[in-house]
């Protein structure tokens, strides 16, 4: 009997009862799987194994049909590359080029995955945007100083050099690492902030333009002043239309204005009048006394001095002018008042004598004064003369 077996044989010679195995089968009997061929679960059925010549070290697998791979291939088949390689070709597969930032890649392109410690790149030979690659060995991609306000935020470090710097600042932000104002700006609560002077500051003459502490404008033109170059200076006004700072115009005085003093008993009255000065002082006359600069471009030596300053200073000299005269009238007046009651005073001197009294008057401007009321007696007499006689009980006395 030939006793072959019912799935694999392909019939049987009865004479020596040798069974003819149908492909994958072998043995006496066609029970067994040939080489390359494995029984498949259940049906007892032999299946080929279907290893890749690439990725398995032979055509032969096990019974649950997979086959043996070479180093770094993977899968049922051995047809695929395994984690960390990639690149499955004729001979084998080839690790990651990873730079030991990846464990992965795409196992046809090769193109690393998961980059860590802060690298990206096809081979995680790159940084990360925002870090650079330190120059020590130990430390990978480092992040980098720069403020995304001041800069790009990106950085690299130049050839020789061992501290990064960054790659772009700001307009508005220089230095390192962006963490200064550039010339024309100046720090307002650690931001830069362009400088306010309207205009009026040459950035060639006064490349700062302005304090970079405060913002004061430094250097300021066209005859402007103030915090931000807004002002004119003195003796400067604004244009009609607002721009530009020009010398004032030169005005007159206030309108003439007279003083007059006046005291008791006295008959003149003085008086001064402003426009006699401004007749008389013609504005040479004034530059000759008040030095003002002719050009508009350069400074002064000496200070503008303005119509209303002008002004003022007459003012001044008038008033000091009217009291000095009032004082000088007054005293004119109080001379004058003790000049009469001198004269009027009966001012008179009395000498005593053994035999008689003397009068004699303080002035001779009065001879004829009466001198009845002086001695209260009535026994005395006044003779035609002028002499004063005076009765007593005992005596006569005569003056």
């Amino acid at each position: 009997l030939c006793n072959c077996s019912s799935v694999g044989n392909a019939g049987c010679n009865h004479t020596t009862g040798q069974c003819r195995c149908l492909v994958g089968y072998t043995g006496p009997h066609c029970h067994s799987c040939a080489r390359g061929f494995f029984p498949e679960q259940g049906s007892q059925r032999c299946q080929p194994c279907g290893c890749s010549p690439t990725g398995a070290t032979s055509d032969q697998c096990d019974h649950s049909g997979k086959c043996q791979c070479k180093v770094g291939v993977t899968d049922l088949k051995c047809d695929r590359c395994s984690e960390g390689y990639y690149k499955f070709n004729e001979t084998t597969c080839e690790p990651c080029q990873c730079n030991n930032h990846s464990q992965t890649c795409d196992n046809s392109t090769g193109t690393c995955l998961d980059c860590h410690e802060n690298t990206e790149g096809k081979h995680c030979e790159l940084c990360k945007e925002g870090f650079y690659r330190s120059t020590h060995p130990t430390h990978s991609c480092q992040h980098c100083p720069c403020s995304i306000v001041a800069s790009t935020g990106t950085c690299h470090i130049q050839p020789g050099e061992t501290v990064p710097r960054c790659d772009r600042c700001r307009p508005g932000y220089t230095g390192l690492n962006c963490n200064q104002c550039d010339k024309g700006y100046y720090n307002s609560d650690s931001i830069c902030v362009r400088c306010k002077c309207n205009g009026n500051v040459d950035p060639v003459l006064s490349p700062s333009v302005c304090r970079p502490d405060s913002g004061e404008c430094i250097g300021c033109l066209y005859h402007t002043a103030g915090f931000h170059c807004e002002l004119c200076e003195e003796g400067y006004s604004r244009d009609p239309v607002g721009t530009n700072c020009t010398r004032k115009e030169a005005t007159l005085g206030p309108e003439p204005t007279e003083f007059t003093t006046s005291a008791s008993n006295a008959t003149k009255a003085t008086s001064f009048s402003t426009a006699v000065l401004n007749s008389t002082l013609s504005p040479t006359t004034l530059q000759a006394v008040f030095p003002v600069s002719s050009s508009d471009n350069s400074t002064s030596a000496f200070t503008d001095v303005s119509w209303t300053q002008f002004n003022i200073i007459i003012l001044t000299v008038i008033i000091i002018v009217v009291v000095l005269l009032m004082g000088f009238v007054g005293a004119v007046y109080m001379y004058r008042e003790y000049q009469n009651r001198k004269l009027n005073a009966p001012f008179w001197t009395i000498e005593l004598k053994e035999d008689n009294i003397s009068f004699s008057s303080y002035h001779d401007s009065i001879p004829n004064a009466d001198v009845s009321g002086l001695l209260e007696d009535d026994g005395n007499e006044v003779a035609p003369n002028g002499q004063l006689t005076l009765t007593t009980p005992m005596h006569n006395y005569k003056a």
